[in-house]
């Protein structure tokens, strides 16, 4: 049984179609690449299988939590990188000590434990873009989304950051434009 499927999804944005009729079936543990030019759709369609959208028509079932890292970041401006890598663990749970030593391991595997006491602010974009990831996998997710989670990284930070996503024991969709990225995935799919 697949962790998130849709049939027949579509979605607008006013009377602009932005994705029509996609169907799509991810199974447990699979790799996938996101592909297609800027304006295809990707990030719609990214936030509507985490359930942050609507689809205009058809339907997105998942059999697991789902785990999103935005294109944009989303971090909280007024908090370290270790804090918002702790917010997300304490809602998922963890408490105290426990959300901090999560915290700063996987801090450490993206390379950023020397900032992890720095406002986000203060971070270039890779190093947010790196704590987004943090963020996400520090949880354990079932189902990780990523909307182009190594567009800001350098080669080898890039290399660090695809490590630690295929590491991960989830479900993976990356949006990317990045041929090398499609290839590491199991397979791609392609939005025109």
């Amino acid at each position: 049984m697949p962790v998130l499927s849709c049939h027949g999804v579509s979605c607008h944005a006013g009377e602009r179609e932005i994705v029509a009729d996609f169907a799509f079936e991810l199974a447990e543990g699979e790799r996938v690449a996101l592909m297609g030019p800027s304006g295809s759709g990707k990030t719609t369609l990214l936030t509507t299988l985490a359930g942050l959208r609507p689809p205009s028509a058809g339907h997105v079932s998942r059999t697991a939590p789902v785990t999103l890292v935005f294109q944009s970041y989303g971090l909280l401006a007024l908090l370290t990188a270790a804090e918002n890598v702790e917010v997300a663990l304490r809602a998922a749970g963890h408490t105290g000590r426990d959300a901090m030593r999560r915290a700063d391991a996987v801090l450490a595997s993206l390379g950023l434990s020397e900032y992890a006491g720095h406002l986000v602010e203060e971070l270039s974009g890779g190093q947010q873009q790196r704590v987004a990831v943090a963020r996400a996998l520090a949880v354990g997710p079932r189902v990780l989304l990523a909307d182009e989670p190594t567009a800001e990284q350098d080669s080898g930070n890039r290399e660090l950051v695809l490590k630690e996503l295929l590491a991960a024991e989830a479900a993976l969709v990356i949006a990317t434009h990045d041929p090398e990225v499609a290839d590491r995935c199991d397979r791609v799919v392609t939005l025109r």
